[in-house]
């Protein structure tokens, strides 16, 4: 993994606060063809906010005094969507589906620390079916140590369907139960009160429907995170890396299910017989688990 060279933290830009008003900029951002790709940006931190990472735990029940690594993902969500602002990118971000997320922590994280994210934006070759993503990839930097990675995937363009016969998307357990919940009906309008992320599918039944939804639904991260603070509850683990794929979306007011295999690592979230989430989480034993805000 590459770290930054030593340079002027300062002349660095700042990391946007977690606001309605980038979205607004994204939906006034025209495409426009980069000079190269892969292209990157960088941002400085000059540290992270502790009463937001304690209203983060509150919502989904993690240690008061912890920095969870879903938490990270909003730092790296930030610095993503500034590095697709700041740049020329050839697509329109309104739209974008999040298809895909790898978020892994290196080393603990120091609240009073100042951090740099870098993100790398490339475009990967279309799909056989013409499906076109593009990836963000976010280190953060203590220094000259990583700190946290995540690399989210967007679909761009959806590819051609298949004619071929599909697996059933019926959801099957991947181990044991390890709990449920319930989504809030005003679930989206809390997260995106958190995150930042105002995309109006999350919002109100009517502004889903703007959107060419028949329901609002919750933010992908938004389950990830449920599912990883239920996970560390119910094991007494602490979750320090997750990569996930988003299968389905889940809608306000459903019942969720988690299920894990301790062995493999293995867990998928289910709701509405479907699976919505599934992936891989890494986790270590912990008797105190969390970092230390203080």
């Amino acid at each position: 993994m590459s770290t930054l060279p030593p340079s002027s933290f300062s002349s660095l830009a700042p990391l946007p606060t977690a606001s309605f008003w980038p979205l607004l900029r994204a939906l006034f951002k025209r495409p426009a063809r980069p000079a190269a790709l892969p292209l990157s940006a960088s941002y400085r931190l000059d540290q992270i906010d502790a009463g937001h990472v304690r209203r983060y735990n509150d919502a989904f029940g993690f240690p008061p005094d912890s920095i969870p690594l879903t938490y990270l993902y909003l730092l790296a969500q930030r610095a993503q969507l500034a590095t697709m602002l700041d740049c020329s990118i050839p697509f329109r971000i309104p739209g974008l589906i999040h298809v895909a997320n790898d978020l892994a922590l290196h080393r603990p994280v120091r609240p009073d620390a100042s951090l740099v994210l870098v993100t790398t934006l490339s475009l990967p070759e279309p799909g056989a079916n013409g499906a076109v993503e593009c990836v963000l990839s976010t280190q953060a930097i203590d220094g000259e140590q990583t700190v946290f990675t995540c690399t989210s995937r967007y679909l761009i363009k959806r590819g051609r369907r298949s004619t071929s016969a599909r697996p059933s998307p019926s959801a099957v357990p991947v181990g044991a139960v390890a709990g449920q919940w319930v989504v809030a009906l005003d679930a989206g309008r809390r997260y995106a009160a958190l995150s930042g992320d105002w995309n109006p599918i999350h919002l109100w039944g009517w502004s889903a429907r703007l959107m060419g939804m028949r329901r609002p639904i919750i933010h992908g991260m938004h389950t990830v995170a449920m599912a990883c603070a239920l996970h560390q509850r119910s094991a007494g683990v602490m979750v320090t890396g997750v990569s996930c794929r988003f299968r389905s979306p889940v809608l306000l007011g459903s019942a969720v299910t988690l299920s894990t295999d301790d062995d493999s690592g293995r867990f998928a979230v289910i709701s509405g017989q479907r699976i919505a989430v599934d992936g891989i989480i890494d986790v270590i034993q912990c008797s105190a688990p969390g970092q230390a805000l203080h």
